[in-house]
């Protein structure tokens, strides 16, 4: 079994992040925190989630949980993610990391935490995100060179980064597959006069509206016709159910950089 603490309990992540890791049967959940000003704190896990008692109470304190732990899971915040990994490196603890909007200093902060730990970092963990990854690969190295390629993205109203972790991915995957350097050729908004459509761009566009979970559409577009390839996620529980599974399969992984496709398997399909 793989013994689980979650950073951020009370959060919309977390209180899914409980629910995936009771549910899940490779799984325990070990610890769940809340900071020390939290009406949450002490509190059962499993009434934070709204799934009843679990008998693990929230806890600001680190070092208490820090024996039990084999995977710790953060969905948390850029500006408190730093001190996790910190922690995590300290006591030799393996991370599944899903917080996205990081910056370059972090990003690098990962990068030399995971020669000393085990890391699953993924923009998403949901398993059909992740397919939508490999198909992309393959429509783009088909027929990307002859379309115009857009990047549409919409989440809730609470979401602060834009675009989405996911959306940048998936532009990334695109890309890549079609020898272009993402940082050159996208566009994240276009205003008044912008001339003609350059045709090597990756365009993005980004919705926040209400309680929408996720919804990502790879457009690509020639004359004639257009392909769209479109995800949509209706519950946070996927997300979370994927980063439990993340979690199992990185119990056993002493160090080193991970995301969800080398969980999946997916770098070995040959499509």
């Amino acid at each position: 079994m793989t013994n689980i603490g979650i950073f951020g309990a009370n959060g919309r992540m977390g209180r899914n992040l409980i629910q995936a890791t009771v549910e899940d049967q490779k799984a325990t959940l070990a610890a769940a925190t809340v900071r020390s000003n939290s009406p949450f704190l002490n509190m059962d896990a499993g009434l934070v989630a709204g799934i009843g008692e679990v008998g693990v109470k929230t806890s600001s304190d680190l070092n208490l949980m820090a024996k039990t732990i084999n995977v710790w899971i953060d969905f948390t915040l850029p500006e408190v993610l730093a001190d996790n990994i910190d922690y995590c490196v300290e006591h030799n603890i393996n991370m599944v990391i899903g917080v996205t909007g990081l910056s370059a200093e972090l990003l690098e902060k990962m990068q030399q935490a995971s020669k000393h730990i085990a890391i699953v970092f993924a923009a998403n963990f949901s398993t059909g995100v992740n397919l939508l990854y490999k198909l992309l690969e393959v429509t783009s190295k088909t027929i990307g060179e002859d379309c115009d390629i857009e990047i549409i993205e919409g989440h809730h109203r609470y979401k602060k980064d834009a675009p989405s972790g996911t959306a940048l991915a998936l532009g990334q995957v695109i890309a890549d597959a079609l020898d272009r350097n993402l940082d050159e050729v996208a566009v994240y908004g276009r205003e008044g006069d912008t001339g003609e459509r350059d045709r090597k761009t990756i365009g993005f566009a980004t919705v926040r509206a209400g309680d929408i979970v996720g919804e990502h559409t790879a457009l690509f577009a020639d004359i004639g016709e257009r392909i769209e390839i479109t995800h949509k996620a209706s519950s946070r529980l996927t997300f979370a159910k994927g980063a439990v599974r993340a979690a199992n399969w990185l119990s056993e992984k002493q160090n080193g950089l991970f995301d969800m496709q080398d969980v999946l398997g997916l770098k070995e399909l040959n499509i």
